[in-house]
């Protein structure tokens, strides 16, 4: 990249220490500015990288979701109850404001040797046991056509303590990954003929389909249900299915549009999201939906290099569908600064380290790096509030590093990931701007010299990155 007429702005060097005295602080600040909650969101008119409650403000959403939060999930039957306050206080210190509400559909199942062949139990399911018969874990059948309010009363008070905590939450309506791949999966499944008084004639591959009216039918009543339970509240959104394959491309297409249009009927639209389709699944069949927000494979780079966001889609890129467990707080600042929103699938061990979190396998710690991801995502919540998001794109050209916001006028959000240099194109900037360096992890702040616009300008870093910097004009803009 050819660079003219440089201003270099020299810093004195700035320990790990030096860091954690100045500036804002640490992680207890993280969750101080986020317990406010906007409003019910909608895709931004004029930036559809972001939501919007009130139609001029963008509003960024990210944060830890994990399997256990709205069923309890074990190896016991019944499993152990899960502490959704603490788990709520525990995203609140890190400043997060966004969590999917996991859905497991089967009452009992087993992942085989991958999970040492444990069996994992799970309740409260949306229908009444009542029989007559037994289903194939020897109690009563399930009638799919009687719900069973226990479910949907918690569904319901989850949201609403969320929501309290400045939380949105996306309800999963469906789970496709264990009914595909769990070894029991289909045996225990509500839908499973035997398991049920609704004379179902049906392979396990129609619940993902159009295929079966009947099915269909049942779905489009619990569907409704669910909305009845939580449409009314401002911090939902929805989400088709998790990782059922490509088979059910259309289906998850006719979900899409049934939610909206019973959104419209009720007054009250909500965001609609379709997620990764494993195994086989492609990201265009994502952006081609009808949905608002999508969460992609690593196909095109999400996982190492995500792509800057073009505006199709509202893009939640969750570390569930491109490593499975997995991530670090690189690839949030990187997913940040290219104009997407950073989801991470969380042990969060001190919470469950008594709960089976994922398919019978007893998880006692947490994922490598959790902590220091969990705060990233928080510093970029903070970070994204300093500056009018509404207004700006992702133009990876506009910095050295390649990881660049800005409304190239008056603000620039730029992260480094390594090197002790950068250059940041200010030719569109006739105004002075400040400094003000950002620890990616610590979200502690340090403010340099101010530097003048118009033209390209080098920075030098006060420390080697990974480091985060936010430019701001003083004047005009």
């Amino acid at each position: 990249m050819k660079r003219r007429h440089f201003v270099q702005t020299m810093m004195s060097a700035v320990t790990v220490a030096a860091w954690q005295r100045k500036g804002l602080a640490g992680r207890a600040s993280l969750g101080e500015a986020n317990h406010e909650l906007l409003g019910p969101l909608r895709v931004h008119p004029d930036n559809p990288r972001y939501f919007t409650a009130d139609g001029q403000r963008a509003v960024y959403v990210t944060g830890s979701h994990t399997w256990a939060n709205l069923q309890d999930l074990g190896v016991s039957d019944p499993p152990p109850p899960f502490d959704f306050q603490a788990y709520l206080d525990f995203l609140r210190r890190y400043g997060h404001n966004f969590i999917r509400l996991w859905r497991w559909e089967p009452p009992r199942w087993n992942y085989g040797s991958a999970r040492k062949g444990q069996t994992s139990f799970c309740q409260p399911h949306p229908w009444l046991r009542t029989g007559p018969g037994a289903a194939a874990d020897g109690r009563p059948k399930f009638d799919l056509t009687c719900f069973d309010e226990t479910y949907f009363r918690r569904l319901r008070e989850r949201v609403l303590l969320a929501g309290k905590s400045g939380i949105y939450v996306a309800v999963m309506l469906f789970e496709g990954h264990c009914l595909q791949f769990a070894d029991e999966g289909w045996r225990f499944h509500p839908f499973h003929p035997e398991n049920n008084i609704n004379n179902l004639a049906m392979e396990w591959q129609d619940y993902y389909t159009l295929n079966n009216p009947t099915v269909w039918k049942l779905q489009t009543a619990y569907i409704r249900k669910v909305m009845d339970s939580i449409n009314d509240l401002d911090n939902v959104l929805y989400e088709v299915c998790n990782e059922a394959g490509p088979y059910s491309t259309e289906w998850q297409y006719e979900v899409i549009r049934l939610v909206k249009e019973e959104g419209r009927r009720r007054g009250k639209e909500h965001p609609v999201g379709m997620t990764f389709q494993y195994r086989g699944g492609k990201n265009e069949d994502l952006f081609k939906s009808p949905a608002d927000w999508i969460s992609p494979n690593p196909e095109g780079g999400f996982r190492d290099d995500p792509p800057p966001n073009d505006g199709r889609k509202v893009v939640l890129n969750d570390t569930d569908h491109l490593w499975g467990e997995g991530g670090h707080p690189v690839w949030v600042w990187k997913t940040f600064t290219r104009g997407h929103h950073p989801l991470f699938m969380d042990r969060i061990a001190e919470l469950t380290r008594k709960v089976v979190t994922w398919a019978g396998r007893p998880d006692q710690e947490d994922i490598p790096g959790s902590e220091q991801i969990r705060r990233a995502m928080g510093v970029t919540a903070q970070v994204a509030r300093w500056v009018p998001l509404e207004a700006m794109l992702p133009v990876p050209e506009a910095s050295s590093s390649g990881f660049c916001l800005t409304d190239e006028k008056a603000h620039y959000v730029v992260y480094i990931p390594e090197g002790k240099e950068l250059a940041v194109d200010l030719r569109p900037v006739r105004a002075a701007m400040t400094v003000t360096w950002v620890h990616p992890i610590s979200g502690q702040t340090t403010s340099g010299e101010t530097i003048l616009g118009d033209g390209w300008r080098k920075l030098v870093l006060p420390q080697a990155g990974p480091l985060a910097v936010v430019l701001k004009a003083t004047t005009g803009k």
